[in-house]
Order: structure tokens, then C-alpha cells, then sequence
């Protein structure tokens, strides 16, 4: 197998098992640790710290450590939440989600900027065009890593239906669910007694074991970039500032780019807070049952996984542009379609297809937006990546926030402002992307697969 994919398997497969465990305990947590809103809490908290990690840790880290190492210590910080779970009390809960915040930003940054640089190098070495490369790269690393939804959810209703109950959901109640529901506590969160210690010991010990072995898989199977091994040479030289690597992520933001990216990069946050913490709410919980959610967003990753992978791979031919076109269609489409529909038992297969077509756009924002970022700021991929991380987290925050004070529809209106300020804001981004490389046929040749001036294509 060729050295870059085996090292893209590597870190699709660690973060598979790590977010396997980390996906279904965030799930959980507002049932599992409902007393006083502890859960809640600490999933306020996570990304709270997830944003000031975002600020300042990904760029010294992975200039410190390299991405190899910054991957396997960060992925230690969602085992210790997976610890304080087991006994779960706001002096436990709460400092591991400030451990798991911090962890994150350097977690995910620094895998971008391996992706990326494996993308290039074998791009290089095969004589082909990097973006192609880096695009099924994130392509591959999203089809693994979106499955551990399926995973994790299996996993918790394995564990925990073995103590669940079904309750009768009455005609009155339906009326307090979908888009214009009762903001009082209506939602039927009763259709399931809370599981017994020994199955919530066993299902973190699950989770807990996942996590080590994400770590492991890392630290034995994954190769350390050339650039890695470089840097360490490279601050022997140049020793660069404490403060300059600590404003990197700031720095960044002078790029006018960056900042048109900002929308797209929050919306990423505010669909998934919607699906996750709002329609599994408000749409299935209030009609369904809370049993049912686990199968619902098994679909949501299943399709998510598929299309991470397509997308990746057909990037090539039909260009981004064209992706982000059906996913915004289809996000509008999905954002009326749950204006309009008012959910009921009897309409059990629709309850399954908002989130296979949710799936199917989050797979374009994930896959070509890493993506875009990984191309347009090749040479301050520390630094954009940060930023992807910390625009992504306060989208999560904002959505997070007023989940519990507004109602669906108004947070459905939001979600549609957000989508068409992103594509704007998007469409400028090419815009400047187009006006800034050359559109002449002599100035576009390619050699050797990159491209090249008119005066070195010879």
C-alpha cells in the first residue's frame, strides 16, 4: 500500500474508534447527566474551551510536537471525558470538558495539515494535481471517520435498550412537536427510564477502551511527516517568537479570504447543533420516542459516510462549486420541508429521511470545506485550520445556546439566513480566487501535472 494512504487509514481509523466513544457520549449527555443540567453544561463548557484552544494551542503545538504527537496527546484529553463520566459530578464533568476543549482545536488542526501535506506530497511525487489529491484524501478520512456515528450509536442502544421502556404518546402531546413546538418541557423524554449503573459503567467502559485504542493505533502505525522532522531543524535556525506563533490564529484573519469564509465555517456548526441537539428534540424524541433517536442518526451517519466518500472522489470532475450548490439546495429544501410538516407516528419512514438528506449535505460542508481551506491557504495551514476549528465551535456555542429559548421555527429561519450569508460570502471567495489567477490558455498549462508560467512551459 502506498506510505501517504496508509497514514490517511491510520488517522481515519483512530479517529473512528475515538469519536465512536466521544459521538455517543455527547448524545447522552443531556440524559444521562440531566440532574441540574450537568450535561448541558458540560457541553457548554467543551466548546467554550474548544474556542479559546482554537485561538492560540493548534499552531504552537504542531509546531512543537508535529502532527503525529499533537494527534495522539490531544486524543488522551476526550479519554479523560470519558473517565470523569463515570462519575459524573460538576467536579469531574466539568474540568475533563475543559481537558477535551482544549484537546480538540490541536486534535483537528492537526490532522487537516497532515492530510494536506500527504495530499501534496504524493501529488508531487505522481505528477498530479494536489487539490484532486487532498480532496479524496478528506474524502477517505470523512467516509471512516462519519461511520463512527453509526457505531456509537449502535453501541448505546445495544447497551442501554436492555432497560428502556416504551410509553403511549398521545394526540395532545404530537401537537407540541416539529417546528412550531411548546417551549415548556413537553417533549417526551419519559419514553425511557434511565438504565441501571452496571449498563452505564459498561457502556463507558466500552467507550473508555475505544479511546485507548484510537491512541495506540497512532502512536505505532502513523508515519511523522517530512515536515514534521524538518520544523525541528528549521527552529534550530529561524527560532520564531512565542507571540508570533501565539497570534498566529489572528494573524490569519488579515487574510480577506478567511474572513468570507467565516459564515460558511459557522453554518458547518449551526446545522449540526440543529440536528442533533433540535430535530432529534423536538421532531423525534417529542413523536417517536427517545428509542428511536440512536436509529435516526445511524441514517444521518450512514449516508453521511457514503457521500463523504463520493464527494471526495467526484470533486474532481464536477469541481466544488457544483457540490456546494446541492448541499445548499438541499439544506433549503430539507429547512421548509420541517417549516411545513408536522410529525406523527404513522409517518414513521420521514422521520428517517430528513437525516439521510441532512447526511448528504453535511458531507459536502465537511469534505470540501476542509478542503478549501487546505488549498487556499496552503502555506498557513496551522493557522487556517485553528480558525476553521474556532468559527465551527462558536457556530456550535450560538446554536447550543439559545436551543433551550427559542422555538424550532425561528431557529430554522436562522439556520436559512446563515445558509445564504454563506453562500454569498462563499461565492465571493471564488470571486477573488478567479480574479487572482490567471485566465489565459498559456498561463493555465500544466507541467508535469502543475501548473506553470508561460515562460517555464516549454
Amino acid at each position: 500500500m502506498e506510505r501517504n494512504l496508509k497514514n490517511v487509514l491510520v488517522i481515519s481509523f483512530g479517529f473512528l474508534l475515538l469519536f465512536t466513544a466521544y459521538g455517543g457520549l455527547q448524545s447522552l449527555q443531556s440524559s444521562l447527566n440531566s440532574e441540574e443540567g450537568l450535561g448541558v453544561a458540560s457541553l457548554s463548557v467543551l466548546y467554550a474551551a474548544l474556542i479559546l484552544s482554537s485561538m492560540f494551542l493548534p499552531p504552537i503545538l504542531i509546531k512543537k510536537l508535529g502532527c503525529k504527537w499533537t494527534i495522539a496527546i490531544s486524543m488522551c484529553c476526550y479519554i479523560a471525558f470519558s473517565l470523569g463520566n463515570f462519575y459524573a459530578s460538576w467536579y469531574t464533568l466539568i474540568p475533563t470538558s475543559v481537558i477535551l476543549g482544549l484537546g480538540g482545536a490541536p486534535l483537528w488542526s492537526a490532522k487537516c495539515t497532515y492530510l494536506t501535506i500527504a495530499g501534496t506530497s504524493y501529488a508531487e511525487k505522481a505528477g498530479k494535481n494536489a487539490k484532486d489529491i487532498i480532496n479524496q484524501y478528506f474524502g477517505v478520512f470523512f467516509l471512516v471517520f462519519q461511520s463512527s456515528g453509526i457505531w456509537g450509536n449502535l453501541i448505546s442502544s445495544l447497551i442501554l435498550s436492555q432497560s428502556s421502556t416504551k410509553v403511549e404518546i398521545s394526540e395532545e402531546d404530537l401537537e407540541c412537536c416539529g417546528a412550531y413546538n411548546c417551549l415548556t418541557d413537553t417533549t417526551n423524554t419519559t419514553g425511557s427510564a434511565k438504565p441501571s449503573s452496571s449498563l452505564i459503567y459498561t457502556l463507558l467502559g466500552v467507550y473508555t477502551a475505544s479511546g485507548v485504542l484510537a491512541v495506540l493505533l497512532v502512536i505505532i502505525f502513523l508515519d511523522q511527516t517530512k515536515s514534521d522532522q524538518a520544523e525541528t531543524e528549521k527552529e534550530k535556525l529561524e527560532a520564531p517568537s512565542f507571540w508570533s506563533t501565539f497570534l498566529a490564529t489572528f494573524r490569519h484573519l488579515k487574510d480577506k479570504r478567511q474572513c468570507l469564509l467565516i459564515p460558511l465555517t459557522m453554518y458547518s456548526g449551526f446545522e449540526q447543533g440543529f440536528l442533533s441537539g433540535d430535530y432529534t428534540k423536538v421532531y423525534v424524541t417529542c413523536a417517536l420516542g427517545i428509542q428511536y433517536v440512536g436509529y435516526v442518526m445511524i441514517c444521518f451517519a450512514a449516508v453521511n459516510s457514503l457521500c463523504s466518500l463520493l464527494f471526495g472522489k467526484i470533486s474532481q470532475f464536477t469541481g466544488r462549486k457544483l457540490l456546494f450548490a446541492l448541499a445548499t439546495v438541499t439544506n433549503i429544501a430539507c429547512i421548509i420541508a420541517l417549516l411545513l410538516w408536522k410529525p406523527h407516528p404513522k409517518q414513521l419512514a420521514v422521520f428517517f429521511v430528513f437525516p439521510a438528506l441532512w447526511g448528504l449535505s453535511d458531507a459536502v460542508w465537511q469534505t470540501q470545506t476542509n478542503g478549501l481551506y487546505g488549498i487556499l491557504f496552503e502555506k498557513h495551514k496551522e493557522a487556517a485550520f485553528a480558525n476553521y476549528r474556532l468559527w465551527e465551535s462558536l457556530g456550535f456555542v450560538i446554536a447550543f445556546g439559545y436551543s433551550t429559548k427559542l422555538q424550532a421555527y425561528i431557529k430554522l429561519y436562522i439556520l436559512l439566513s446563515v445558509l445564504a450569508l454563506s453562500m454569498v460570502t462563499y461565492g465571493a471567495v471564488e470571486y477573488l480566487e478567479a480574479k487572482s489567477s490567471p485566465g489565459t490558455p498559456t498561463a493555465t498549462k500544466k507541467e508535469n501535472g502543475r501548473p506553470c508560467s508561460q515562460e517555464t512551459c516549454m
